[in-house]
């Protein structure tokens, strides 16, 4: 009741029944015991366990309207999504949530942020952002969905948050297949109360009618009520039933080729990797994939031959470029900082960087990287050069080290054989020194490729000036610092 006497449109969830409650009293009514006694030879991988269902409430209703410790909104990653849930929140929390996101500058996928709840009746909103699914991704859709709820668990646990009140992440334009998305949802949520259920008193999934029967369905599976129950839904679990914390299985994990065939396990392990590997078989498919956990051990202790580093390399760069791939890169891309343009002297693809375009302090500098490969990948398979403008560039706009050296790691090995030539457009004194230093002691093979270009006069001998775009601002400094020469040329519309 608000002060007027007139009924809360808030629920509180004390007030919902628990996710036990409806089966114990139908258990009741039968005059059966609501928990088995016999004895159960076979126990599913979640058992039953009355203390993590008390804490479990299934609610068909506007997550909203909850009132607990935090509610999650499920947002893209500039976090002004419209879909039903958002805007209910939005609709009941008031105008000053809007101003409190643009403080949290996005949100990538798959993490979780907070926010106050203002006019809400939760005291906090956790937004979190599901990932975008495709069957050719399903792997990187798997693991973000499992990251958003397992983040959103996280936090509220470093926040000693009583209940959260879970809405269903995977929105429908997101295109996530209901089922699987629940089965990850119902998963991450009973392995973290396993572990850490006495930091969470409640945990509402608040569904809609659409949603509700496939939570029904498949509740049981993981929050079993009784032995019966348990017994009953073991046959329904699903092949992969995740980790020890519910995250998916990465494929490569699921597949262990046995490195020494008709040599017992207990054999020794002290031989050597000469030795391990003669007793691998020579078909393809014994050939297709070693022990990965192992490959990582001998890459630590220098063990590993380079073919073997190459094809470690290479995994890991699949990896990277399936997250681009799957992820909303659209923020990076609206920068323009990095685009290709004509051909060179040679006729080699042209990439323009533009580094008064890279707002460093402002943007999430791993997207920035997964954007590089997506734009990349495809351009890296024949021989390409970039070109670097550094004009009027401020510390703002700098590239770390660390980053240009994680980016020169990950980057597959066709990026560095391809790449036939770097041009440093406009450079200061400062920016040389910092060269000299990255490709001297940093990365190696990228000195020799790099040439510091004073103006675009000189840029125009290697590059024809009708085949590269160039920011306006870039030609204005340009016929300012060295003569309006070539300040005829006209910049690209789109820059």
């Amino acid at each position: 009741m608000d002060p007027l006497g007139a009924p809360s449109q808030f629920v509180d969830v004390d007030s919902l029944p628990g996710w036990s409650d409806a089966y114990e009293a139908k258990q009741l009514d039968c005059h059966q015991s609501p928990v088995e006694k016999a004895q159960v030879d076979v126990r599913s991988p979640f058992p039953y366990r009355k203390d993590i269902n008390e804490k479990i409430i299934l609610w068909k209703g506007d997550v909203a309207l909850l009132n607990c410790t935090a509610i999650v909104n499920t947002s893209n990653e500039t976090l002004t999504d419209k879909n039903p849930v958002s805007e209910s929140i939005f609709m009941h929390a008031g105008p000053d949530l809007k101003d409190e996101l643009q403080k949290l500058k996005g949100c990538r996928t798959g993490e979780a942020k907070l926010t106050k709840g203002f006019n809400l009746a939760a005291r906090f909103i956790i937004h979190t952002v599901g990932p975008k699914y495709k069957s050719r991704y399903r792997t990187a859709a798997e693991s973000s969905l499992y990251s958003c709820y397992r983040n959103v668990l996280q936090l509220a646990k470093e926040q000693a948050m009583c209940s959260v009140g879970f809405c269903v992440i995977n929105t429908l334009k997101r295109c996530y297949p209901l089922e699987d998305a629940t089965h990850i949802a119902l998963r991450t949520v009973r392995r973290f109360l396993e572990v850490h259920g006495e930091t969470l008193e409640k945990v509402v999934f608040a569904v809609s009618g659409l949603e509700e029967a496939t939570y029904q369905k498949l509740l049981p599976l993981y929050f079993p009520r009784s032995l019966e129950e348990e017994v009953q839904s073991l046959p329904y679990l699903p092949a992969d039933i995740g980790n020890a914390e519910g995250e998916p299985v990465v494929p490569e994990r699921q597949i262990r080729i046995t490195e020494k065939p008709g040599v017992p396990d207990d054999a020794s392990d002290e031989e050597g990797l000469e030795a391990d590997l003669s007793f691998i078989g020579s078909h393809a498919f014994a050939r297709m994939e070693g022990d990965v956990d192992k490959q990582r051990r001998l890459i630590l202790q220098g063990q590993l031959s380079e073919a073997a580093l190459q094809k470690q390399h290479q995994r890991n760069y699949n990896r990277w470029l399936c997250q681009a791939r799957a992820e909303d890169l659209s923020d990076i891309a609206s920068l323009k900082a990095l685009y290709q343009t004509g051909v060179d002297n040679c006729g080699r693809t042209v990439m323009v960087v533009v580094g008064r375009n890279i707002p460093v302090t402002l943007i999430d500098m791993e997207k920035a990287l997964l954007y590089f490969i997506h734009v990349m990948d495809h351009i890296a398979v024949k021989e390409y050069v970039l070109v670097y403008f550094h004009t009027l560039t401020n510390d703002y706009n700098q590239l770390d080290s660390n980053f240009l050296k994680k980016l020169y790691d990950v980057v597959d090995a066709k990026y560095k054989r391809n790449l036939k030539a770097l041009y440093f457009v406009h450079p200061t004194f400062r920016s040389k020194v910092s060269a000299w230093f990255f490709t001297t002691f940093t990365v190696s093979g990228l000195k020799d490729k790099l040439h510091y270009v004073e103006s675009l006069q000189q840029l125009f001998t290697a590059i024809p000036p009708e085949q590269i775009d160039l920011p306006p601002f870039v030609l204005e400094y340009d016929a300012r610092e060295n003569g309006p020469y070539y300040s005829s040329y006209p910049p690209s519309p789109d820059l």
